[in-house]
């Protein structure tokens, strides 16, 4: 998991697809940490988003790092029950404490990837496992 997990710290941003019905959605995301041998991603338990996962766990992570390598991680979304994750993340990025607090009412709904396959891919050539 470490190397997926600085693949993305490389990225800075990345992209998450779901669906939404038929419809393919993308978004640019940046929360993520790596604990407990777990990648752990954080989305508004409010938002479009998090419906989609809970509708439909199949996903999709796309990061492009500079040197033109881009990284394809897909799995099953699996949302995390225990409070730790949510404020870990939390922890790590106070500034999303704007959004996520008892004023708002809004939560940070956690989740990572199982039966996950993660690819490191050139521009040109087969990709390598990072898994």
């Amino acid at each position: 998991m470490s190397r997926v997990n600085d693949y993305l710290s490389a990225a800075g941003v990345f992209f998450l697809a779901t669906v939404d019905g038929d419809q393919p959605r993308l978004r640019p995301l940046g929360a993520h940490k790596e604990m407990d041998g777990k990648v752990l991603f954080g989305v508004g338990d409010f938002k479009a988003v998090y419906r989609q996962l809970c509708a439909n766990p199949k996903c999709e992570i796309v990061a492009c790092k500079n040197d033109g390598h881009w990284m394809r991680y897909t799995g099953r979304a699996v949302f995390e029950t225990d409070e730790k994750y949510a404020q870990a993340m939390l922890d790590d990025a106070p500034h999303l404490r704007n959004i996520y607090n008892e004023q708002t009412g809004h939560k940070m709904a956690v989740f990572h990837l199982e039966d996950a396959t993660a690819v490191d891919i050139p521009v040109m050539g087969d990709g390598e496992s990072l898994l």
